[in-house]
């Protein structure tokens, strides 16, 4: 049990500090952006598991026997069992894993409330701008939105009430081949709810102290779910028509709470089209790896955890 608190401590900052930032700068993970995320998401949850893990080791080692032979939570017996110094240490380890568990629930409801309340404002402008009329937009979907400007752009904003905007400029700056590439990404967004990923991601990135987090991991996990809209393109226009689309939206700049088709990470995207496709060993990795993250040291720290906890409760 004493080693068992520091193991889930360990894992903790090693998830989510070193281990992002190294794997921010794999290139691999382009290839198989699908097994790459769902790394991501492992990395993510066992990094949440090890904190609250870690919390309640502690709080075990605050349970000492009683006069009757049972665990009791008295400070005044803890502290004749423990000594202050070690019973200071534990509560205040305790409190700071509680502390975590209250910021990843209050920063999960606070992006969820934020971002949707940009993307319900964001929907009411684009609709009263809506010029789907124009004798330009060659697309009538129910919830596509046509701005009247020259400058091509794509975006499209999850939810319930979804939309895909696109601009004058876009369908006149696009053939068909290339307008179908770009509805087929961004309804891969739409359909697969990346979005509800990118939230995950930023809930934990912002629950965990500045100090230990990487700031590198949001863009890693934004530009993958890009790359899988992508894939989604390609199987349907080719990856002809989509990097043309591409390159045309470059500047493209998608609001808060949307995901757009352009962005800083246009070139790369492109010439990722050009190259052979990944090797099916390294997304079996990445899958293999995934459950070892998740798995393996939860099991082996766990496991004692509970046997003592359980010997507690019945001595």
């Amino acid at each position: 049990m004493n080693v068992a608190a520091p193991v889930f401590a360990a894992l903790a900052l090693v998830l989510t500090g070193p281990v992002p930032m190294a794997l921010s700068r794999a290139t691999w993970t382009h290839r198989v952006p699908r097994a790459a995320l769902v790394l991501w998401q492992a990395i993510a949850l066992a990094a949440v598991l090890s904190a609250f893990g870690s919390g309640l080791a502690i709080a075990s080692q605050l349970l000492v026997p009683g006069p009757d032979g049972r665990p009791t939570t008295s400070p005044a017996r803890e502290i004749d069992a423990l000594g202050v110094p070690l019973w200071s240490l534990y509560v205040i380890v305790f409190a700071l894993t509680v502390l975590v568990g209250a910021r990843l629930i209050y920063t999960g409801i606070r992006v969820g409330v934020r971002t949707r309340r940009r993307r319900a404002q964001h929907r009411m402008l684009v609709d009263l701008l809506d010029r789907s009329d124009s004798p330009v937009a060659r697309t009538r979907s129910s919830y596509v939105r046509v701005l009247d400007t020259p400058e091509p752009i794509a975006y499209c904003l999850p939810g319930v009430r979804r939309r895909v905007v696109l601009s004058e400029g876009t369908f006149t700056s696009l053939g068909d081949p290339e307008l179908r590439a770009v509805l087929a990404h961004e309804r891969s967004h739409l359909r697969a709810r990346h979005d509800l990923v990118l939230e995950f991601f930023t809930a934990v990135h912002e629950a965990f102290p500045r100090f230990v987090r990487s700031a590198s991991a949001l863009g890693a996990v934004a530009l993958l779910v890009e790359l899988l809209a992508d894939d989604s393109a390609v199987r349907t226009t080719g990856p002809t028509p989509l990097a043309r689309a591409l390159a045309t939206c470059a500047n493209s700049v998608a609001p808060q709470g949307a995901l757009g088709l352009g962005g800083t990470t246009t070139l790369l995207r492109v010439q990722r089209l050009a190259t052979p496709a990944a090797p099916r060993r390294i997304a079996v990795i990445a899958y293999l790896s995934s459950v070892a993250i998740l798995v393996v040291p939860t099991i082996a720290v766990a496991l004692p955890w509970l046997v003592e906890l359980e010997r507690l409760l019945r001595s």
